[in-house]
């Protein structure tokens, strides 16, 4: 219920999980100490932000040592525009999703900041054609 809704009144999760809203308080409580819930967030609309674009650059870095990732792992934290980094097993060293207001402005980000990280090798771009699916909520 709170994947879905972390906004929802006590009062309203204590009837859908069939409990009393104290002893829901405190169970929420547990899962919070417990970090089971790690944040509540706002999720954006990026149409609205100005950053409705999204696209998925596939990094390769010309070494893999600890310094040079260490080095690109820094430097990506610093740049709002990728909102998720993966360091990957397989092709790629990384796998970033990145979002700008269009492909011009995204080109511009490339050119301006992702290739000139020191230690980048090449970048390669994917652009999804359709959303098909996109959540935050865990199967459980």
């Amino acid at each position: 219920m709170l994947q879905n809704n972390g906004r929802i009144p006590n009062t309203e999760l204590a009837e859908k999980v069939g409990l009393s809203p104290s002893p829901c308080l405190r169970r929420v409580k547990i899962l919070e100490d417990a970090g089971f819930i790690d944040r509540y967030v706002a999720l954006l609309n990026p149409t609205k932000v100005n950053v409705g674009f999204t696209v998925f650059a596939r990094v390769w870095l010309k070494s893999q040592d600890a310094e040079t990732v260490d080095h690109f792992i820094e430097e990506v934290k610093r740049l709002p525009q990728i909102v998720e980094c993966h360091l990957m097993a397989g092709d790629c060293d990384f796998i970033l999703r990145v979002v700008a207001e269009n492909l011009d402005e995204y080109r511009r980000f490339q050119a301006n900041h992702l290739t000139r990280i020191k230690g980048v090798q090449s970048v390669k771009t994917e652009i999804p054609m359709q959303k098909v699916k996109l959540t935050s909520e865990l199967p459980i």
